[in-house]
């Protein structure tokens, strides 16, 4: 068995599920992994995530930040990530530096890629939104349709993950769609680097190591072949016992984590100030601490507008903490791809107390904001009351009036018929879970109230 994870495996460019690599180009211009931020920008569900929420629900102002915002300023400090942690790799390393001479490039396109897609399968208002499906399918409504399932495909529903449904849509193509088994096709480095939970949603006890990958999962039952496929291709190391089927994180998935971490930190925190639920004056001496940089311009500019000094803070305080977190990415590399670390980077951040204090304050003053609880608290009856619904419809026995409507309120696609004869109980119900954690806040709210009768639609 091997005993560490290596950088030309971990790079491997074949596009899943088993296309070859493509033919070298002397003049590359678009390489492989920039395609891949190509296809998910292009893609429907990344489409979606502009009205998504990302802290505030359903927001009424402008500068608040949707899941699409917040992705695409993960992606750009993704990218830095990637390639100032490469470079140190390369310099630290001269061998390494003469077989992967842009090793430095490569894994900046790559946890640009996986971070662009990182929310890509988060449901409608928020993390909430998971809560939501999750207790759904703990209720005692949902059981009946939970009968026939098995432990692990229970646990799937009802601890319902935005990271696995992400995968789910990164490498699933809808039989109604074609026969193509590809999703959008991405590379095996870009999938490897976007799955920070590299485990089924269900392990025993006893196999459980801890650790910063083992905190939610990352696939499906459904997904579980097509994973497994994944780990082999990338050379992931087990972890525990190899028939549990989950294993070591790819090694740029720790800079996928950080580049999240700081950003939704941070630039949630930065929505706080903004929006009056954290005190500005506060706020900006809790993030000029932190910065603690006496020669930037915080002190020698007078500023006329605190949102713009805040803009400029935040922009050198992420800087600062990109530097610092690609520099311990170097320092733990060798443990990281023998599989003994497992730990958030930002966590030995020199500021991490004072990280702890920014989302301290963000879960007490901007999650915890009554707005953000009353839409949040709205969310769990409309995405209940949808699933709920729709499950009711799918299994009605007798196919009455209102089911059979029901149905044809769904996309073909999310139906289990026609191309997909013999779908299990389980894929069915996880064909309607696609189709509502696929909605934006808007669509989910607008079609709630449509099927209970409250507003019809427009035009009526």
């Amino acid at each position: 068995m091997e005993k560490s994870m290596h950088w030309p495996r971990l790079l491997s460019q074949r596009r899943f599920p088993n296309q070859l690599l493509p033919p070298p180009s002397a003049t590359p211009v678009r390489g492989a992994f920039v395609q891949d931020y190509d296809r998910v920008v292009f893609s429907s569900a990344f489409r979606r995530l502009q009205r998504k929420t990302q802290v505030m629900p359903l927001p009424e102002t402008d500068f608040v930040h949707t899941r699409l915002t917040h992705s695409l300023e993960t992606a750009v400090v993704g990218r830095s990530l990637g390639r100032l942690a490469a470079r140190h790799l390369l310099e630290d390393d001269a061998a390494l530096a003469h077989l992967l001479p842009n090793l430095d490039q490569d894994c900046g396109d790559i946890v640009a890629a996986a971070c662009l897609a990182h929310d890509i399968g988060n449901p409608p208002f928020g993390h909430s939104g998971e809560d939501a499906i999750s207790s759904y399918f703990a209720s005692a409504a949902a059981a009946p349709y939970l009968e026939k399932l098995t432990p692990a495909q229970v646990a799937d529903l009802q601890h319902f993950e935005g990271n696995a449904a992400g995968f789910r849509i990164l490498t699933h193509t809808y039989a109604a769609h074609s026969t193509g088994t590809a999703g959008l096709g991405l590379t095996y480095a870009t999938l490897g680097a976007f799955t920070k939970y590299p485990k089924p949603s269900i392990v025993p006890n006893e196999a459980k190591l801890g650790g910063a990958s083992e905190k939610k999962y990352g696939h499906f039952q459904t997904e579980s072949p097509r994973f497994q496929h994944l780990a082999a291709e990338l050379g992931l190391l087990p972890k525990g016992d190899p028939a549990l089927g989950f294993t070591h994180r790819h090694p740029l998935a720790f800079l996928v984590e950080a580049a999240d971490d700081l950003c939704y930190r941070i630039i949630d925190f930065e929505d706080g100030l903004k929006l009056g639920l954290i005190e500005p004056q506060a706020g900006l001496g809790l993030l000029k601490k932190m910065l603690n940089d006496p020669a930037s311009r915080v002190g020698s500019v007078q500023w006329h507008d605190w949102r713009e000094e805040l803009g400029y803070i935040r922009a050198r305080l992420i800087g600062k903490l990109v530097a610092e977190t690609a520099t311990l990415f170097a320092q733990h590399a060798p443990a990281i791809l023998s599989g003994e670390y497992d730990s958030p980077l930002i966590k030995e951040l020199s500021c991490w107390a004072d990280l702890q204090e920014v989302q301290r304050l963000s879960i007490e003053k901007l999650y915890r904001s009554r707005p953000v609880l009353e839409i949040e608290a709205a969310g769990f009856e409309v995405l209940g009351g949808l699933l709920d619904a729709f499950l009711c419809a799918i299994f009605d026995q007798s196919q009455g009036h209102r089911s059979r409507k029901l149905l044809l309120l769904l996309p073909e696609q999310f139906r289990a018929e026609g191309h997909q004869a013999g779908v299990s109980a389980y894929e069915k119900i996880l064909l309607l879970t696609d189709f509502v954690a696929g909605m934006t806040d808007q669509n989910a709210l607008s079609l709630y109230k449509t099927i209970k009768g409250i507003e019809l639609p427009k035009g009526f």
